[in-house]
């Protein structure tokens, strides 16, 4: 039998957030990822004191050192008196379906910090890396009063792409030796990165990588028909290096975006992104759930032959809005 969700006290929950919680922040993440019932009522509630953080997506494949620049992130933006939230996007377990890697080991030593909140959330085998969420969670991180959320992603698959529907600013992180430079033009990350960062930059073959990459920013023309000249910033995320030279591309890119009012629209892009999934979630839901819209008859049906997918699609769509089917 299965059980009653807990009822949950959502005014408490979001006050105590608003007033730097970290359990209540949790709390509400972890309503997010169970689909709780209560999610429309959280999310009523938070709406009124959105709209303030820097979300800043970080992605770039395994192994260029994504969690140690985050970590390095925290600490700049720590140091300048900026509360910061982490989601940490991670494989998702194929046991228990929660995330594989948890809490990042190198972000540790902010653990403590009441300032610092970080969070792992498992992807869930969604497509393109990020959990399916993770869009209601960055409400939860903004509306909590969080100055800057950091979203690192998996790094693989389409993730990449995915990311920078979901951030005001893209940071891909590549490393040299690694054949990122050319991948980076194919994979069509040109088109998406804000901020590019060549970390390990004290190895061999960084100076080729950044100039590689430069060239192919120049040849993609993306800085004409933007209006952002994209940077090349070299770190050296374990040392810190290169550190304040990063906050600094990503400080101005935020100030580009308010001023060109481009974060407006990126904005809008990503709540009408959020707004057809949650509508479309719904309608499987209807569809598929405890509604039982498509039949064994009606699947059936086509699998004989008896009728075509496209009108039995339509049929199915008409018990859902209640027009009946067309012909």
């Amino acid at each position: 039998m299965a059980q009653t969700p807990r009822t949950v006290d959502v005014p408490s929950l979001v006050a105590d957030a608003r007033e730097g919680r970290s359990r209540a922040v949790a709390r509400l993440i972890s309503l997010v990822e169970d689909g709780h019932p209560a999610l429309p009522e959280v999310m009523a509630a938070l709406a009124p004191y959105g709209g303030h953080a820097h979300v800043i997506g970080l992605t770039g494949s395994p192994g260029v050192g994504k969690s140690t620049t985050t970590a390095a992130l925290i600490t700049a933006f720590r140091d300048a008196g900026r509360r910061v939230a982490v989601l940490a996007v991670d494989p998702s377990s194929p046991f228990s379906g929660g995330a594989l890697l948890g809490d990042r080991i190198r972000m540790e030593q902010h653990a403590t910090d009441p300032d610092v909140f970080i969070r792992s959330v498992a992807s869930r085998g969604h497509l393109g890396g990020l959990s399916f969420a993770t869009p209601q969670a960055l409400r939860v991180l903004d509306a909590a009063g969080f100055d800057v959320v950091l979203v690192e992603t998996v790094g693989v698959g389409q993730s990449e792409v995915e990311v920078a529907a979901r951030a005001d600013t893209t940071v891909v992180i590549l490393a040299p030796g690694m054949g990122d430079g050319v991948q980076a033009a194919k994979a069509g990350i040109l088109e998406i990165g804000d901020v590019f960062v060549v970390n390990k930059a004290d190895r061999d073959g960084a100076d080729e990588t950044v100039r590689e990459l430069r060239h192919m920013i120049q040849l993609g023309n993306r800085e004409q028909s933007v209006g952002w000249r994209t940077p090349v910033v070299r770190t050296v995320a374990s040392r810190g290096d290169g550190t304040p030279e990063l906050v600094q591309a990503l400080t101005a890119h935020r100030h580009w975006l308010g001023e060109s009012g481009r974060l407006e629209a990126r904005r809008r892009e990503r709540a009408r992104s959020e707004i057809e999934a949650i509508a479309l979630a719904e309608l499987r839901r209807r569809i598929g759930g405890a509604d039982g819209l498509v039949s064994d008859a009606l699947a059936s049906s086509v699998s004989r032959g008896d009728t075509d997918v496209y009108a039995a699609a339509r049929e199915v769509l008409g018990r859902v809005t209640g027009e009946g089917t067309r012909q």
